[in-house]
């Protein structure tokens, strides 16, 4: 069991983060749980380390699987007193994804969310037309062939220029 003393937390406090820097999504195996921002916080208080942790939405099916992997990782830095927390509220939004998330969705054939522009809600860019880039060929030209892709967040394109299918993570 790993003690956290004041002057070593810090220290643990890294190793922890790393650790969850590793854990993949399980859906999205290409992006971990941090660069997805689903991780709120970590706490390092006494004998247990409390990790908090925002599913993508209510109800998804990978929580589980995603606090399962969360311990393991953590009990493989000798940690055992781990507290998982789920915080709902603020909702999580593709706003979190990190810029090196959005870069491995595109290397994996995914199409990123759009980037909300400063000054600009997120109800004026659902007014706005937007058609995601495809991430093969770069091209704007694609088209929605269904709202619903492999996983609720994500929709199903196929770009007009290359003629290749690919998912697109939703902006929510």
């Amino acid at each position: 069991m790993v003690s956290v003393a004041p002057t070593a937390m810090t220290t643990i406090e890294a190793k922890v983060w790393a650790a969850l820097q590793a854990v993949p999504d399980p859906e999205i195996p290409v992006i971990s749980i941090t660069d997805l921002g689903i991780v709120r916080e970590v706490d390092c208080a006494a004998e247990r380390v409390t990790v908090v942790v925002t599913p993508t939405y209510a109800g998804c099916p990978a929580t589980e699987v995603i606090k399962a992997d969360i311990v393991s990782a953590l009990r493989e830095l000798g940690i055992t007193s781990i507290e998982i927390k789920l915080r709902l509220t603020p909702p999580w939004t593709t706003d979190w994804l990190t810029p090196a998330a959005h870069a491995a969705l595109r290397e994996y054939g995914i199409a990123p969310p759009h980037i909300t522009l400063d000054g600009v809600t997120r109800e004026d860019t659902h007014a706005i037309t937007f058609k995601p880039r495809c991430p093969r060929c770069t091209s704007l030209q694609t088209e929605c062939l269904s709202e619903f892709g492999a996983t609720p967040c994500k929709a199903l394109y196929r770009c007009q220029r290359c003629r290749e299918p690919f998912e697109y993570f939703k902006p929510h």
